[in-house]
């Protein structure tokens, strides 16, 4: 099967196994990098908010130096967080992560969240994360498209090959098209067997925009933060198991097939270095229909990574 997806307006050709650095830890993030890419990865996933992108950075320059890539070989992808939607802190914002990556350009720049807050100087705190310093959420009114069209701005200053949007929905990509002059690009967004998404996907293939699937896993990378719902982990689900009993394949890789033989994308994170070759292994098979439709069936509309968990004025996905 194809290995990577290509982006409308650029041509750019985004790899579909990529890394996931959320929640990868300062101290090892630089070597899990460097190691990613000794093994094959060539797609990096972070975000201002991740709070490791100067280690993750490291990682990659060592990287280059030591001969295993080019820079032109490597896809980064960041993040907008949510205190830079005004005008005035968008670039600012993606400067100051390019300077902790040691880059020039992202290859894909992506606003974080269709929720604006109130800005917090890096200088003052950072990462800003979703509180103000009183440990209160504060929401502040910058309209989006506001927000996108100094984004768009980043592409025509070659700061972002490629632009869009994470944990949007249809009726805000339907907006966003009314007025953008650069149509987002990729889309990323939550999406596993408990949270099918079928009809975010289909209106996205309609409209050409890719799609980048995070939490392929489901509720397990949310178990240590107390936030997985009581879910079942997918990857010790019985049906998941038997289906990857039967293909001789880990439960990662059949869940991370099952999101791949959409023709999504996906960024998985390991920190185990077996685990990490076999989720990068992930395109060496197909799934029956029936077993894709049985893993699909588990779908119970389970939202693991949504605002109004925090405050309920951000129900964004109400």
């Amino acid at each position: 099967m194809a290995t990577t997806v290509t982006l409308k307006r650029t041509g750019d050709k985004m790899p579909l196994v990529g890394f996931g650095l959320w929640k990868v830890t300062k101290e090892t993030c630089a070597d899990t990098v460097y190691n990613a890419i000794k093994e094959g990865y060539r797609l990096f996933d972070g975000a201002s908010d991740y709070g490791n992108e100067k280690e993750a950075g490291e990682g990659l320059a060592r990287a280059i130096k030591d001969g295993l890539v080019k820079r032109e070989d490597i896809w980064i992808t960041s993040k907008l967080w949510n205190t830079n939607h005004a005008k005035e802190h968008v670039e600012e914002a993606a400067k100051y992560s390019l300077s902790l990556w040691g880059l020039e350009y992202f290859d894909l720049y992506l606003v974080h969240f269709p929720v604006s807050l109130e800005y917090i100087p890096p200088s003052t705190k950072f990462p800003q994360e979703w509180w103000g310093l009183d440990g209160k959420v504060h929401p502040s009114n910058v309209p989006f498209q506001e927000t996108w069209t100094a984004i768009e701005q980043l592409a025509d200053k070659g700061l972002a090959r490629n632009i869009g949007l994470s944990n949007a929905q249809g009726s805000f990509i339907y907006d966003v098209l009314r007025y953008a002059r650069i149509e987002p690009q990729v889309l990323q967004v939550e999406i596993h067997p408990y949270l099918t998404q079928e009809p975010l996907i289909k209106y996205c293939k309609l409209l050409g925009i890719a799609i980048t699937a995070y939490s392929s896993f489901g509720p397990q990378s949310y178990v240590e933060l107390g936030a997985h719902k009581g879910a079942t982990s997918l990857l010790e689900h019985d049906l998941v198991s038997s289906i990857a009993a039967k293909y001789q394949k880990t439960t990662a890789q059949v869940l991370l097939r099952w999101a791949l033989q959409q023709d999504l994308a996906v960024i998985p994170k390991s920190n185990n270095h077996n685990r990490l070759v076999q989720n990068l292994a992930s395109t060496s098979f197909e799934l029956s229909d029936e077993d894709f439709k049985a893993i699909s069936g588990l779908n119970i509309n389970l939202r693991l990574n949504d605002p109004v968990d925090l405050d309920s004025r951000l129900a964004i996905f109400a």
